[in-house]
């Protein structure tokens, strides 16, 4: 690098303008003409109101009853939802979820196949499938809803062995997690007061007073013998039944011979921002901690007496959140405080159901909304479920959904199980699904030759959010441990390895950022670049996700004098596009060019429905000439393409052709000849939905977007791009200098 330094390029959004995009395609031939359609799901509906009319009528509290409606794969998009169908026959819809399903018939005389599709759960009144069973053979094209028939391929009566999660049978009670279709609204009580009632019949009492509501679903504990867990299930509202997950935590010791204990020389002088804090979530810290200098520990509602063990873990994450893997011969001053919230008490592990304790806690610290930064190292042992979106996951997409929050959270170390289809425990865990977060994994060594670390959790995660988790970062390995607090030993350290560990290192250099530059870059931008960095190394990525994190910050914050780096920050409307420009100089390039782009946005979410759990979605077209058009009356250029699904999705997953729409993170580099760029842009498109279906009532949402250009043959490309945008791009100047080359590791 020549002269001054080449730091990052801000103001992006300058480059921005709206832009009006074509709408969707024509009209959609049919897999089925109306009468088939209807005379193929008429018995269908005469077996599941037959079904529905055998449960015992406190299995249908208030006469209600819940029935599958699956699409035919061909209407899966959210356009499509068969809305007037269940309208006139007075159901609605309360959640959905992921399915496979090989249809009767394809339009255009495709050969049927088995495809991805959803499968919707709708709920009303016994009398109303009743009534339906009774007309619809009577429907004539002209009836109300009849013209999306089409889009249905089954109807059918959930089983209740199959709302069963696999649990080893043994004796005596077990301790259950139930969810149940059911809001915290009012127009609800009659399903949660239903099936207390069921329960009672069965000689079981359940605590309404102690229930956690996500979205549209509601969590319960419960004690039960293996013996009456179909019984159970066969409660009509019932949605999922499984074993209470109990509580993780993550640090994996490692052998002495991986290195000696020793005093550290804790550095004396405060921390280098003041007015920059980071919340995490954990533990405690022991009285004696020497990180106490640095710490603020609260005590968050309701959480009772100090564990030992959770003090230790609580002590060893602040550690590695104040110090990164602790150097002793170059330990330097912390980059902010840290205040710790104890949400684990002693009841946490000891009791069956001392998770859902620990979840208010975190919930009841997230809505004070003091902070930007959080880090999260313990969750319940559960591994993602492709199909259902649990509590913790959902509690934490919704406090991060505006994208004024960077949290991290820990992968989970459950990566050396086998790769077992069932139980998938090798799979990251709860809340490390969370779509909002930045889910973070270990490496096995922090510079020089890496893979993953043997016990990180590995990916996919759901989809969307099928890459996890998002990057890894050392986190200690036998090989090159990773240094904490020791904290039996106060003042020494401890050779230890985990994701409880690479998950602070990894905010750690989000931290390093934001001091360095101040509050120019928001969270979610923080989080774009992080990803925008990690290096690859043809890793899976189902094991490193995006890749390994620069242990360097300068690898984040400069560029070398080929190559320009530009932060986007903006808002979009949903139905609304945007053209984003890449800025390149006009004329004089030369040779290859690499285009690496990293979109970044924040979502509500709608958790009873996990195949769309996003919100929000953005459509992605990347136009590389200005000059090229497919024919005269085109009104936009060419699109080429650029975040294909096959770049994004591992090829053994069988998903919607439009779920890479729904990610929210996309993250690719391309090499582009040089001549065959002039004005690249990259147009947007804000996509909403709502219970799986399209809507026009949603927010703005925040996107930000990290593009980088780099041509080896162009050696003064950063200074010619700043002089051509001079009045609209600035470059981001430091207000806290930071050592570059180990503040971040």
């Amino acid at each position: 690098m020549a002269g001054s330094r080449n730091y990052l390029l801000g103001y992006g959004e300058r480059l921005t303008t709206p832009v009006e995009l074509p709408g969707g395609g024509g009209p959609k031939a049919a897999p089925y003409g109306f009468e088939e359609a209807r005379d193929r799901l008429a018995p269908m509906v005469q077996r599941v109101a037959s079904a529905l009319a055998e449960l015992p009528d406190k299995a249908c509290p208030d006469g209600q009853a819940v029935a599958s409606l699956t699409l035919h794969p061909e209407y899966y998009a959210k356009s499509h939802f068969p809305a007037s169908v269940l309208r006139t026959a007075e159901l609605r819809a309360v959640g959905s979820r992921p399915s496979m399903l090989t249809p009767e018939r394809c339009s255009r005389d495709r050969e049927p196949k088995k495809t991805p599709t959803t499968e919707y759960f709708v709920a009303g009144e016994r009398s109303s499938f009743s009534r339906l069973a009774d007309r619809l053979g009577n429907w004539t094209a002209d009836s109300a809803g009849s013209s999306q028939l089409a889009a249905i391929e089954r109807v059918s009566v959930p089983v209740a062995a199959e709302r069963i999660r696999r649990m080893e049978e043994r004796d005596g009670h077990v301790p259950l997690e139930l969810v149940i279709h059911a809001s915290e609204h009012p127009q609800d009580r009659f399903i949660l007061r239903g099936f207390q009632e069921y329960l009672r019949d069965l000689d079981l009492a359940l605590d309404l007073d102690r229930t956690f509501f996500a979205g549209n679903l509601c969590f319960l504990r419960l004690r039960a013998e293996h013996r009456q867990l179909v019984e159970i299930a066969r409660f009509s509202f019932l949605r999922v039944l499984r074993e209470m997950p109990r509580l993780r935590l993550d640090p994996l010791p490692l052998p002495q011979s991986s290195g000696s204990s020793s005093v550290v020389s804790w550095p004396p002088q405060d921390v280098l921002d003041s007015n920059l804090r980071v919340a995490v979530l954990d533990g405690g810290l022991p009285a004696t901690s020497p990180l106490r200098s640095w710490t603020r520990v609260v005590d968050a509602p309701g959480v009772a007496q100090e564990d030992r063990e959770h003090l230790s873990h609580g002590e060893q994450v602040t550690s590695a959140m104040l110090f990164g893997s602790i150097n002793q011969a170059s330990l330097r001053q912390p980059l902010c405080r840290v205040d710790h919230y104890r949400v684990l008490d002693t009841d946490s592990s000891s009791d069956p159901f001392g998770l859902y304790d620990v979840l208010e806690r975190i919930k009841s610290v997230l809505e004070q909304g003091n902070y930007e930064f959080a880090n999260l190292s313990i969750g319940p042992t559960l591994p993602v479920e492709d199909d259902d979106v649990h509590a913790w996951t959902a509690v934490l997409d919704e406090y991060l959904s505006d994208g004024r929050c960077l949290m991290s959270v820990a992968a989970g170390n459950t990566g050396q199980h086998p790769n077992d289809p069932v139980l998938s425990r090798w799979r990251i865990q709860i809340p490390a699904d969370c779509v909002n977060g930045l889910t973070v994994g270990a490496s096995d060594h922090a510079t020089g030759s890496w893979s993953r670390a043997r016990y990180s959790s590995k990916g996919p995660g759901r989809s969307p959010g099928i890459v996890k988790p998002d990057l890894v970062v050392h986190g200690g390995s036998a090989s090159e441990p990773f240094w904490v607090s020791d904290p039996s030993q106060p003042g020494r350290v401890l050779a230890a390895g985990g994701t409880s560990f690479a998950a602070p290192a990894a905010l750690r250099s989000g931290l390093a950022v934001r001091a360095h530059f101040g509050p120019v870059l928001g969270p979610l931008a923080i989080k774009a670049l992080l990803i925008h960095r990690t290096e690859h190394d043809a890793q899976p990525r189902s094991e490193v996700g995006w890749g390994r994190l620069p242990s360097a910050l300068d690898q984040l914050v400069i560029c070398s004098d080929d190559c320009v780096r530009v932060v986007y920050q903006d808002e979009i409307s949903p139905a609304r596009s945007k053209r984003i420009l890449l800025p390149l100089p006009l004329g004089g390039l030369s040779g290859m060019v690499r285009i690496t782009a990293t979109f970044c946005f924040a979502t509500p979410v709608n958790p009873e429905h996990p195949s769309a759990y996003t919100k929000s979605g953005l459509s992605v077209y990347f136009r590389p000439h200005r000059r090229k058009f497919s024919s005269q009356n085109a009104i936009h250029p060419d699109t080429a393409p650029f975040f294909q699904p096959a770049s994004l999705y591992p090829m053994n997953r069988s998903l919607r052709a439009d779920a890479h729409k729904w990610e929210t993170c996309l993250h690719r580099c391309i090499d582009k000849r040089a001549t065959s760029l002039d004005g690249p842009v990259f147009d947007i498109h804000y996509n909403a939905r709502s219970e799986g279906r399209s809507t026009a009532q949603a927010e703005k949402i925040r996107y930000a977007l990290v593009l980088s250009a780099e041509a080896p043959r162009v050696k003064d490309l950063y200074d010619r791009v700043l002089q051509t945008y001079r009045n609209r791009l600035q470059p981001l100047v430091p207000i806290l200098e930071i050592p570059l080359r180990s503040a971040a590791g």
